[in-house]
């Protein structure tokens, strides 16, 4: 039996008065008789404390914003994406929905019991966050893993755009090596315009310096007047924003079917990309897509390589002191010298010009101008060791 219930019986019993009950039940007099009245209204079962929520809540959230945010959050944990409140406000957004604070959201996801807790991280504010001040300033790239179903480990190599987070490409190769760095960033590089700088880590199909000399992507970044960097060992914060990033493609990985072959595993990142790029909210470029911070300002480039078309081609110089390339369906040859024969070169092919540089020094060997009506270009080559830079037409 409650205490309201023996105050209450002791009054209507007439062994104790309602101040001498009060006192010995710890209520004041006022209250118990409001219980008493209650009593006397409806039993004991009205004596029981009552909810002190109020009958109306005007400012409560609606049901069917209720119900978008459960929805909306089971959609995409589902599709693989990040679900947080931040991503769910600008759903409703887009949707045209009153939009309420990411606390309220977090507390309907909490509610709904759709919340894992994890454990305690080290809190975003004690991390220096860096940000390109425009689109293609600064291009980050690394490569992660992921199993096929059939067997095998390939890797999948991304760029990534440092201002706007905009995916430039994702490709999977087995494995990444520095033939496939060069290739992927030109790829990109010819649909996006070339990047004033480029950020990876110091595996060795991004950067030979441990060796002491350079691979073909150092001397292709050269070759074009781009500023390489290169983060610290041991220090992957450097590269947040790509590493960070194969979280989420992971994620997304995970919940698409098991695929066994390459060309599947490429056609769900292709989708990935699309979706990513523009039609998914991004925190760190202020909840609008990274297709949408791309194109939002102008595009940096590199001082000496203005927006063109690139292709390459690695070989040696013949015994005679030539190489010969395809251009428009018909074999030329460069004149490089025979003092250079057997030397392997990297050909870098704009509209109007073909650059040679050497793999082993990285320094330019000859420049030749693109004559389709001649089977010979001679090297043109106006200032030794320099790269004049492309043409564009």
């Amino acid at each position: 039996m409650s205490r309201a219930h023996v105050a209450v019986l002791k009054v209507i019993s007439k062994q104790m008065s309602v101040a001498g009950a009060a006192v010995e039940c710890g209520y004041s007099r006022q209250h118990l008789h409001r219980l008493v009245a209650r009593y006397k209204a409806g039993g004991l079962d009205a004596v029981e404390p009552r909810s002190r929520r109020p009958r109306s809540s005007p400012h409560a959230t609606e049901d069917k914003i209720r119900d978008f945010i459960i929805r909306t959050r089971l959609e995409l944990t589902a599709a693989g994406w990040d679900a947080g409140p931040v991503t769910i406000a600008w759903h409703l957004e887009q949707a045209g929905l009153h939009v309420p604070s990411t606390s309220t959201i977090r507390r309907i996801l909490h509610a709904a019991a759709l919340v894992t807790p994890e454990p305690r991280k080290r809190p975003r504010s004690s991390y220096r966050r860096f940000e390109a001040a425009q689109p293609n300033e600064c291009w980050q790239s690394d490569f992660t893993h992921w199993a096929l179903a059939g067997g095998g480990d390939p890797e999948i190599i991304n760029w990534l755009d440092d201002h706007s987070c905009y995916l430039h490409g994702c490709s999977a190769r087995a494995p990444v090596t520095g033939t496939v760095v060069v290739d992927t960033f030109l790829q990109a590089g010819n649909a996006c315009g070339l990047p004033a700088s480029t950020l990876t880590d110091n595996g060795r199909a991004c950067t030979a310096r441990s060796g002491g000399g350079r691979n073909a992507f150092e001397c292709l970044i050269a070759a074009l007047g781009i500023t390489r960097k290169n983060d610290k060992p041991s220090r992957p914060q450097t590269q947040g924003k790509v590493e960070r990033f194969h979280q989420t493609q992971k994620r997304w990985l995970a919940r698409q079917p098991p695929v066994a072959t390459l060309p599947d595993l490429q056609r769900q990142l292709v989708a990935f990309r699309e979706h990513r790029n523009e039609h998914r909210p991004n925190r760190a470029v202020r909840r609008s897509t990274p297709g949408q911070a791309y194109r939002a300002l102008p595009r940096a480039s590199s001082a000496t390589a203005p927006r063109s078309h690139y292709r390459l081609r690695y070989d040696h110089v013949d015994a005679g002191g030539k190489v010969s390339i395809r251009h428009a369906g018909r074999m030329h040859h460069l004149g490089i010298g025979t003092a250079h024969r057997g030397t392997e070169i990297l050909a870098i092919t704009d509209t109007a010009r073909v650059t040679v540089i050497p793999l082993r020094t990285g320094k330019v060997l000859s420049n030749h101008d693109i004559d389709p009506d001649r089977g010979y270009w001679r090297n043109k080559q106006r200032s030794p060791g320099r790269w004049p830079g492309p043409t564009v037409t």
